[in-house]
């Protein structure tokens, strides 16, 4: 049974950094961050397979960053550049084998801005 357990995250000023952890128990194929703000549907923030191959959302190319470490496997999502619409819930997700929708999912940290 996989899980993941997520860190960091919190309120961060507009133009500010913030980084997502998430320590994957299980040799997930792929992983990835989606985020749900109020009122607004869940979307992908960015995904990454064990091979290296990655895919940022348009919304966050430039800003964010997804990588993984396969020393501690840990998944992680560097934010830069943040802007108060990227406020919303924050939830790392993966799967063994690639499959939508992703079947194991983090509880979601939160990351906020200030407008």
């Amino acid at each position: 049974q996989g899980q993941l357990v997520e860190s960091g995250g919190g309120s961060v000023q507009p133009g500010g950094s913030a980084r997502l952890s998430c320590a994957a128990s299980a040799d997930f194929l792929c992983l990835g961050w989606w985020r749900q703000a109020p009122t607004k549907e869940r979307e992908r923030v960015a995904t990454l397979r064990r091979d290296g191959r990655t895919n940022v959302a348009d919304s966050v190319k430039g800003r964010f960053t997804i990588s993984y470490d396969k020393t501690t496997d840990t998944l992680n999502l560097e934010m830069s550049g943040l802007k108060p619409e990227d406020t919303a819930m924050y939830y790392c997700a993966a799967d063994p084998n690639c499959l939508d929708p992703y079947q194991f999912w983090g509880q979601g940290p939160q990351v906020t801005g200030s407008p």
